[in-house]
């Protein structure tokens, strides 16, 4: 192992019980860029800890760092919102599954009465929390997994949630479901392999750049979705 890796492996494990002192010193803040009204925190991809696979990171006992990308989807529907402040203006929303925060920042900024922001990965919680401050907007960060439950939200994001089949078809289940009890819902992805076309339509299309590094391609043709209810698909 060279002392590069094994160096940014030893910073890994020592910052285990202070993500946010880890997030700080091993990213930077930069402007997004489909939506650089909003500065995010994320992983310089040339830094070997953040080129690692989702195997290597598995066994240092941490999920992969998506907290540490302004993924496709997100930074989508940033943009829409940021561009149609209406949509959530005066509303509680939830972002679900939020990664570093993006969307749930581009709501607040957009004039949402109240923001939460849903994850699992303590990393991406301290994330959100820096990014929100970072950005000057509140947002209520949620550690838990709130798949299958309905706490009267009006609006509802969720960004790059359909890349793993068990988990896209809960989470396209309960949107859906949501969506048919009345709450305004948004998907933000870039057409990747288990989204649920079939019960979709599109609202508005980008061509969002991306990390190289992550991605198949630099510039990448990316959808904000709504649930096709009531219309013929």
């Amino acid at each position: 192992m060279g002392h590069a890796v094994a160096g940014a492996i030893a910073e890994v494990m020592t910052g285990i019980d202070r993500p946010a002192d880890f997030i700080r010193a091993n990213t930077r803040l930069v402007a997004v860029p489909h939506a650089p009204e909003i500065r995010l925190h994320v992983a310089d991809e040339a830094t070997a800890l953040w080129s690692k696979t989702e195997e290597e990171l598995g066994e240092m006992g941490l999920p992969p760092p998506f907290w540490a990308f302004a993924w496709a989807g997100g930074q989508a529907l940033a943009r829409y919102i940021l561009d149609h402040p209406e949509i959530v203006r005066g509303k509680r929303v939830l972002d679900v599954a939020s990664g570093s925060g993006l969307v749930a920042i581009a709501a607040s900024k957009a004039g949402a009465a109240s923001v939460e922001a849903s994850e699992i990965d303590n990393y991406a919680i301290a994330a959100i929390g820096l990014n929100a401050e970072t950005n000057g907007v509140g947002i209520v960060a949620r550690a838990e997994n709130l798949i299958g439950r309905d706490e009267g939200w009006d609006v509802v994001f969720a960004g790059d949630v359909s890349y793993e089949r068990d988990m896209a078809a809960a989470m396209t289940n309960w949107l859906e479901v949501l969506a048919r009890r009345g709450a305004f819902v948004l998907i933000g992805d870039p057409g990747r392999s288990y989204l649920a076309r079939d019960r979709l339509v599109t609202v508005a299309e980008y061509r969002i750049a991306v990390n190289r590094s992550l991605e198949d391609m630099e510039i990448k043709r990316t959808n904000v979705w709504r649930f096709a209810i009531g219309e013929d698909r």
